[in-house]
């Protein structure tokens, strides 16, 4: 009689993890995504006419802000969901990096969306983008 034996190895992850991933990458997507994009949108949109690059980002603004509050909470949902006895240092130490650049992110975005001066502007997107970029990095290296 031969015994069946099932391969072990990777496993399907349960369906509140997949709704808690997913919609995590979806807000993740739009937040990075959108910024990157309109990065790379505005010297096209100011050729179009000088208000374009304004009207654009707050239609964006619309979609990504949306977007970072429910990367905020299913941030907090993923972190929750993790079994903390088995963190190790350097792990607990990205996980500080990355919420600071969360942080970062956040201020920069809105603080682009205050400022008056094409500079200003430019200074806050630069640090709200790269702070993104970086959160999204830590992110992956969190995930193991």
């Amino acid at each position: 009689m031969t015994t069946l034996h099932l391969a072990s190895g990777p496993q399907l992850a349960n369906a509140w993890t997949i709704v808690r991933l997913s919609l995590h990458v979806l807000a993740a997507s739009v937040w990075v995504g959108g910024q990157l994009v309109l990065a790379g949108l505005v010297v096209t949109l100011r050729g179009i006419s000088h208000d374009a690059p304004g009207k654009v980002a707050r239609a964006f603004a619309r979609l990504s802000w949306p977007a970072f509050w429910l990367l905020i909470a299913t941030g907090v949902w993923n972190y929750l969901a993790l079994d903390h006895a088995d963190a190790t240092t350097s792990w607990n130490v990205v996980f500080g990096v990355k919420m600071f650049c969360v942080i970062v992110a956040g201020l920069g975005a809105f603080m682009h969306t205050k400022a008056t001066s094409p500079t200003a502007k430019g200074v806050y997107a630069g640090v709200g983008t790269i702070a993104t970029i970086a959160a999204l990095v830590l992110g992956v290296a969190l995930s193991g």
